[in-house]
């Protein structure tokens, strides 16, 4: 049974769009507002992941699909995906693109193919539980590209990413996203999983690089207490820009942010304002 998505909950893009930037996370997911364009990284790491999803499927199914189906899957993917709207290309033409996109599928191909598959895509709608014991009022919604038991019978979590670098250890064992999938699965399995990122790598000769990493109970509480203060702060609405050449150059809302300008001081009720603002008042 599926679960039932459509209440409200957190995932690990809106928990880390809000911890990069809260201004961008009211845009979108309180006001509703549409992107307007997306990057060519965006279409290609989605198109890539429809594709191995479709391959991922049928080995789990016992029954293989062609490369060439593989290669179609990508194709249709990449096509709907920029279908009528604004692609921002960086340094590829889009031909050179996808192109590049059949390359890094090759070389995850070229792999020997991940055995005892439990889960595709599946989405595991679980509870959050804080350092205290305290139960969220929002589940978390984790929708990992695969799920396999090793060897051992240990769950596993398999990420797949695409970049322009190998990823580094320190930045695995401080992956917000690791912590959400394996959170999820240990709610639903009761066993400590273990997380692998299969990262895709843009090189001129792509490459896959496979890192494992692991998660405890108290990285799970942790997860709660972050996801407790990003909830209250959001009851709270707020909302700020965070300015970095890494979230401004391609944010699909740097129109409605250039015209931003923020609550007034007389809008905040009395006692609203927190220590530190009335410090900063006083000076």
């Amino acid at each position: 049974m599926r679960p039932n998505v459509q209440r409200p909950h957190w995932s690990y893009s809106s928990l880390n769009q809000f911890l990069k930037c809260p201004l961008q996370y009211y845009f979108e997911r309180v006001l509703g507002l549409s992107r307007r364009t997306t990057t060519d990284a965006q279409v290609l790491g989605s198109a890539i992941h429809a594709a191995l999803a479709e391959h991922h499927g049928g080995l789990m199914d016992a029954k293989p699909i062609s490369t060439p189906r593989i290669h179609q899957a990508f194709l249709a993917s990449w096509s709907d995906q920029t279908s009528g709207r604004d692609v921002v290309y960086d340094k590829r033409s889009p031909d050179d693109a996808k192109d590049l996109g059949i390359a890094l599928i090759e070389a995850y191909l070229g792999e020997p193919p991940p055995e005892n598959i439990v889960a595709v895509e599946a989405p595991m709608l679980t509870p959050i539980t804080d350092s205290q014991g305290e139960v969220l009022e929002k589940p978390l919604l984790a929708v990992a590209d695969l799920i396999v038991r090793g060897s051992d019978g240990t769950p596993k979590v398999v990420e797949i990413k695409t970049a322009g670098r190998s990823f580094s250890e320190s930045e695995v064992a401080s992956s917000l996203q690791a912590t959400c999938y394996a959170s999820a699965l240990y709610e639903l399995t009761g066993e400590e999983p273990l997380v692998e990122y299969a990262v895709l790598v843009k090189t001129k000769t792509p490459k896959v690089q496979r890192i494992e990493t692991i998660r405890t109970l108290a990285d799970f509480g942790r997860l709660g207490d972050v996801a407790g203060v990003v909830e209250r702060a959001v009851e709270a609405e707020i909302f700020y820009p965070v300015e970095s050449p890494l979230n401004c150059s391609s944010c699909p809302f740097h129109r409605e942010c250039r015209s931003w300008t923020g609550p007034r001081l007389e809008e905040f009720g009395e006692g609203e304002i927190p220590v530190a603002e009335e410090a900063a008042l006083a000076r």
